[in-house]
């Protein structure tokens, strides 16, 4: 008996209608990246490993999916290294490529290796999937699409307030409300390890401070102890993890606290600035607020970050995020060009809209009319129709084959098909067709030769 087949654990199939409402999450986000005059590329699905290796920190090292070498990947791994079974050692040896984990990182690689072919400042976005080795869970998957938009050759604040507005016109068309824009920078970050004497420590401080809103504050002190961070300086620190009020009253808190660090300082100022700017371009529908214990546990940040949080009714993580990578792309040789972006999580956005019910009703309306095949005669008068009616934009096709037509009638309800279109006999003679409003059940007759008379009355009714 044959193995029932499977797909790998963190990995979906998708059904035509899930497709479909994916489909027009993209091509919202899409529509929004293009008003804002981002262009689009595309970067292929593995990487050179060590393009990836060692730009995530080491637990976003530890995700990454390693590809053995083709052949036998074993012939350059020498009987020492072999029996010692050192996993850092031996994995250069059998994979020199990896499935990227980001889009961030193979997009600094691409303006490196194209800086001479591009218009700086160059704006960019790219809608394609990544994967990460983590472990499966609601909102989390090994294999998920990102939406990324991007700027570089630009150090200006502008366009930190411009990602923010364009976060806000893509989740108010999607009808998404509640949504929270959060926001810090690592400069600020900085400025604490640096006031609560941890400054040697940032990427430990940063990694465990990141991870407050999932373990808890008792269990972040825990990790920082075990990292090497004293008791004194997570003292110094734990008014932060409940720090609250307007945006002005904690600018004004980390103001005071940080009077005494210039990165930190720094960091204070571009928050106000970002804040100040985008209050006074006009309300966002989304909420816009600091939380000064975000920190993005990627090391490639260097000012600003940005996390987009789903509405409080909704159990889900983030769905959106980015910041200021000043220093990306210098490790592949260019240096001195600024960088900013964003991402926005598909498979959650996804997820969100559909737990709160907000994609539109007829969504699933793939197929507009359909034509019922009554016989050999009859069904090429109906391709002949369906083909008028595609030309005219309509999704329109004629069932394949004469079966019963209740059989038909049914494959039309199944596919959510709003109008029914019937040629038997006695109408081939009239020239005329019938077309069957499914849901109100009502039939109207219309002549063969003026089908623009149903295609106007269908653009009125279906919203065309």
């Amino acid at each position: 008996m044959a193995q029932k087949p499977s797909i790998p654990k963190g990995t979906r199939d998708f059904t035509p209608q899930e497709v479909t409402k994916r489909n027009y999450v993209f091509n919202i986000i899409k529509k929004h990246f293009e008003i804002f005059g981002f262009q689009p590329i595309e970067t292929p699905s593995f990487e050179n490993s060590d393009t990836l290796i060692g730009k995530y920190g080491d637990e976003g090292d530890r995700l990454i999916f390693k590809i053995l070498n083709s052949g036998d990947y074993l012939n350059k791994v020498d009987e020492h290294t072999y029996n010692a079974k050192d996993v850092s050692t031996m994995t250069p040896k059998i994979s020199e490529k990896a499935l990227r984990y980001d889009l961030t990182v193979p997009f600094a690689r691409y303006v490196v290796m194209h800086q001479n072919e591009i218009n700086f400042p160059f704006k960019r976005y790219q809608m394609q999937p990544v994967w990460r080795a983590d472990r499966p869970q609601k909102g989390r998957f090994r294999e998920f699409y990102q939406c990324d938009a991007d700027v570089v050759g630009a150090d200006s604040l502008l366009q930190e307030v411009e990602f923010i507005q364009l976060y806000d016109a893509v989740f108010a068309e999607l009808g998404l409300e509640g949504v929270n824009i959060k926001l810090n920078n690592r400069k600020v970050l900085a400025g604490i390890a640096e006031v609560i004497g941890a400054e040697d420590l940032l990427i430990d401080f940063t990694v465990a401070l990141d991870k407050l809103d999932k373990i808890g504050a008792e269990d972040v002190k825990k990790e920082m102890t075990a990292k090497g961070i004293s008791t004194d300086s997570i003292a110094k620190l734990e008014p932060l993890f409940t720090l609250s009020g307007t945006n002005s009253e904690q600018l004004s808190v980390l103001k005071n606290m940080l009077s005494s660090s210039k990165e930190g300082s720094k960091g204070v100022e571009e928050l106000e600035f970002i804040i100040e700017t985008v209050k006074k371009l006009g309300t966002l529908s989304a909420k816009l607020s600091i939380d000064v214990t975000l920190a993005r546990g990627l090391n490639y940040y260097t000012g600003s970050i940005i996390e987009v949080a789903a509405p409080e009714n909704v159990d889900m993580g983030s769905i959106g995020g980015g910041g200021r990578y000043d220093n990306l792309t210098g490790i592949f040789g260019l240096n001195g060009v600024s960088g900013v972006g964003i991402s926005f999580g598909l498979d959650r956005v996804y997820l969100v809209l559909e737990e709160l019910g907000l994609f539109p009703e007829t969504i699933n309306q793939t197929l507009q009319v359909l034509c019922l095949n009554f016989g050999e005669k009859e069904a090429f008068a109906a391709l002949t129709l369906t083909t008028s009616l595609r030309k005219f934009g309509i999704k329109a096709d004629l069932y394949p084959s004469d079966a019963k037509i209740q059989k038909q009638f049914k494959y039309a309800n199944n596919r959510n098909v709003p109008y029914v279109i019937l040629i038997g006999g006695k109408e081939l003679e009239d020239n005329i067709f019938v077309v069957k409003n499914m849901e109100t059940g009502e039939q109207i007759t219309y002549a063969m030769s003026n089908t623009e008379v149903f295609v106007q009355k269908f653009k009125r009714e279906i919203g065309f």
